[in-house]
């Protein structure tokens, strides 16, 4: 499971580092390559389930980037 996924008792308290940053990009990049060989062999059904994971890290990412522009 995604590392962006956090429980709703840990919310707030994981730290977020380059290298928690590096982990979910390697793992996007992981998911976009599972998607498009899926797609590619006509199973588009089966990479939903991908598609809803790399959404997910995609909005917490957005999320870090848009709370580390106000700190600036």
């Amino acid at each position: 499971m995604s590392v962006a996924f956090v429980p709703e008792r840990l919310r707030g308290k994981v730290e977020v580092n380059q290298e928690t940053l590096q982990w979910l990009l390697e793992e996007n990049d992981q998911l976009i390559r599972c998607i498009v060989e899926y797609q590619s062999k006509g199973r588009a059904t089966e990479c939903v389930q991908y598609q809803h994971i790399l959404h997910r890290n995609l909005i917490y990412l957005a999320t870090i980037a848009d709370a580390t522009k106000f700190l600036q």
